[in-house]
Order: structure tokens, then sequence, then C-alpha cells
């Protein structure tokens, strides 16, 4: 029969502990933000997914198709082709596709480019339904950009 009265006591103290934390938390300043409608700031260091830089004296990417960033991609989520086209001294990049769904953000691929063709993007909301929606085609993001 005691341990029964010790047990309701016991109880009741936690529930007294527990609202006293509440009622102290509850005048406390907001510290949350309502993300959809307030952005957060992006720090200066964040780290998205990776992009093709664009090189403003040609009008077009500064990849020269040497696959190194290919090459040290743990992950193994980057594939692209180029091709030579007549009279053009270099490669051209045609193709250069992302898989984001396997990419680790280790930016061993940026590090490795010779040319400084690829740097981290500044998205940071990307949400989607399915794995398609994280296949970056990056020549067409680019060319698509403002």
């Amino acid at each position: 029969m005691t341990t029964y009265f010790k047990n309701i006591f016991a109880g009741g103290w936690s529930l007294v502990v527990g609202m006293g934390i509440t009622l102290r938390y509850f005048f406390m300043p907001v510290v949350t933000s309502c993300y959809p409608r307030e952005t957060p700031p992006i720090p200066p260091r964040y780290r998205g997914h990776i992009d093709l830089v664009y090189d403003p004296e040609t009008g077009k990417d500064r990849c020269i198709v040497c696959g190194s960033c290919q090459k040290a991609c743990p992950s193994g989520c980057i594939s692209l082709e180029g091709e030579k086209l007549e009279g053009a001294k270099k490669k051209t990049l045609t193709r250069y596709e992302l898989d984001f769904t396997r990419c680790s953000l280790c930016g061993m691929c940026v590090e490795a480019c010779p040319t400084e063709a690829l740097t981290f993007s500044r998205e940071y909301n990307l949400a989607g339904f399915d794995a398609k929606d994280y296949h970056f085609d990056l020549v067409r993001r680019l060319k698509e950009r403002p």
C-alpha cells in the first residue's frame, strides 16, 4: 500500500518538475524561425551540389573534359563526355551529369579540377519525390542560368 502512494507522489512530483521547465521556457524569447516564410541566412562556407563555372571570356564553361573530377570522385556519381569540334583546339563538354543521390559532398572533384571549372552551388532547398529529380545535367543548368 505504501508503494502505491510513493508511486503517486513520484508521478505527481515529476509532473510538477516538467511543468516548471515548460513554464520557464514559455516566457523565454523564440529561437526558432518559421522556415518556409523566413529563409535562414546561408553561411558563406555552405556546400551544396557541384555546379559548372561560367567563363565570361569565352561565354562557355571552363571544363576541358580531362576527367580528373570523375576519377577523383569516391562515390562515382559524375559522368561526363566531350567531343572535339572541327577547328577547335580543345575538347568541348557535351554532357556532364551528376547523380546527387550518390554524392557525399566531399569536394574531391572540386579540388581535383585543374581549371577550377567546378564550384559548390548555393542551393539548399532540394526536395522531391523521385530519384530522377536529383540527376542533374550541369551543362543544361549552365545554359539556363541567367
